[in-house]
């Protein structure tokens, strides 16, 4: 008997697990889709998902690092 019933050749999620919308890119830190392609992902065409899927890497650099935060209060506690 055959698994081909289950087999499914969809475009994989870059979904990674880790949920935030950087507050100035509006783009996930964790997978770099913006909130819009999050979801509708479900319901996309697999040629949309791979275009989407092949832009991701260029979206990086819209992303910053974040000054400030846990570290920095560490660091700024240290120091008085």
């Amino acid at each position: 008997m055959s698994d081909e019933v289950w087999v499914r050749k969809e475009v994989e999620s870059p979904c990674v697990k880790i949920c935030v919308v950087h507050p100035e890119a509006r783009l996930c830190t964790g997978c770099l889709r913006t909130i819009d392609e999050i979801g509708r992902w479900s319901r996309m065409h697999p040629d949309e998902r791979r275009e989407i899927m092949q832009d991701l890497p260029s979206r990086t650099g819209q992303i910053t690092k974040r000054r400030g935060g846990r570290a920095a209060r560490l660091s700024r506690g240290s120091s008085a």
